[in-house]
């Protein structure tokens, strides 16, 4: 999801099953992700999908993941067999969206798998872009409490 404007991209690593199932990015109903976009863009979290999308887009914010396609047993990222990784193409996405001037990373997975997978592979200008990983909105990730969450997550509220 994203608006020719964007000048912030987040990315995941790849959704899981209830996103899956919903065909929405962050569809599980313990997931922080839209209730801290909520808090910091003004985007109502119980706004249908479209709406919340758009809005975000209208806010400079590109919203993609990392994996095209993997294979894992379950929804963790832990899960993710290693062999089976396929990135998305990022210079593609890149290059149609030039104004994009840092990459934020929700949770280490999406970080590790672009660092290995992704940066090595880009044309220089592109693999300069900055990177900032923010803690993991997803519910496994419980060991970091949602306030603390939230003020690492401001990060996104300055466009760059």
């Amino acid at each position: 999801m994203s608006g020719p404007a964007a000048d912030r991209l987040i990315l995941g690593s790849m959704p899981g099953k209830a996103s899956l199932a919903a065909n929405q990015c962050y569809a599980h109903p313990r997931n922080l992700f839209w209730r801290i976009i909520e808090t910091l863009f003004g985007i109502p979290a119980d706004l249908p999908y479209a709406e919340r999308c758009q809005y975000l887009a209208e806010q400079g914010v590109a919203l993609w993941d990392v994996l095209r396609a993997c294979t894992r047993s379950s929804s963790l990222d832990s899960d993710i067999v290693e062999g089976s990784i396929v990135a998305q193409d990022f210079e593609g996405f890149l290059r149609a969206h030039p104004r994009i001037g840092v990459i934020f990373f929700n949770g280490a997975k999406a970080e590790s798998v672009y660092l290995r997978h992704v940066r090595p592979v880009l044309p220089d200008d592109l693999a300069t872009i900055p990177t900032v990983r923010l803690p993991s909105t997803s519910p496994a990730n419980a060991s970091i409490p949602s306030p603390v969450k939230l003020r690492q997550w401001q990060a996104m509220t300055v466009p760059s």
